[in-house]
């Protein structure tokens, strides 16, 4: 069994609850545009992915090009507003990610653009507290889960191997792709199995 000494959670449907209809609805209401066309022109093409992918590299571009995509102005405080309500933290898996910091190193690691990076203390002030400077979205890499690549990068940059780190996503793709980079992973389903997790490997 690995010694684990670092481990890396992706944000939403595991720290968090995510709703992505409350995000459209609220979207709706803001532009009086359906949220089926919010859906479609927004996420269903292959923008959100490029910026996942760090395309564009700034929060302001991003920003840009959502408003773009939206066809709607929208400032950096009613993205983030938005963003907040479409989340809710989950306090019994947070509290098992501050035990964790007794044992192991670790980061946050969720597909998404710069512009959630620089929203986070809004959206996620929890991920701060909780992971500092080691709270990352996809585009710091320059390259979105589940490539294997994207999680050598992470482990390098915090000077681990990934044989002795795990990743932890409610995807069991991107959950995956970390196996296939050498690290151990987990499937989120509940906090209970992720406790069981973290207790086989004396994490905590």
């Amino acid at each position: 069994m690995p010694d684990i000494k670092f481990v890396i959670f992706d944000m939403d449907q595991v720290l968090y609850d995510y709703e992505h209809p409350v995000r459209l609805k609220l979207l709706e209401e803001l532009t009086g545009r359906p949220s089926e066309q919010i859906d479609a022109a927004v996420w269903g093409g292959p923008h959100e992915s490029a910026a996942e992918a760090g395309h564009p590299d700034t929060a302001e571009g991003y920003l840009a090009q959502f408003a773009d995509l939206l066809g709607y102005p929208i400032d950096f405080d009613t993205w983030c507003d938005i963003r907040r309500q479409m989340m809710r933290a989950r306090p019994e898996v947070l509290e098992l990610v501050r035990r964790l910091k007794a044992s192991a190193d670790v980061a946050l690691l969720t597909n998404n653009g710069m512009m959630l990076k620089a929203a986070l203390p809004v959206c996620a002030p929890e991920m701060i507290e909780i992971f500092g400077s080691k709270a990352h979205v996809s585009a710091e890499f320059k390259v979105r889960k589940p490539d294997p690549l994207i999680y050598r990068r992470i482990c390098s940059r915090y000077g681990h191997r990934p044989n002795e780190s795990a990743f932890v996503d409610d995807k069991a793709e991107n959950v995956r792709g970390a196996e296939e980079a050498g690290l151990t992973g987990h499937v989120y389903t509940s906090a209970g199995a992720f406790e069981a997790f973290l207790k086989q490997y004396g994490l905590i």
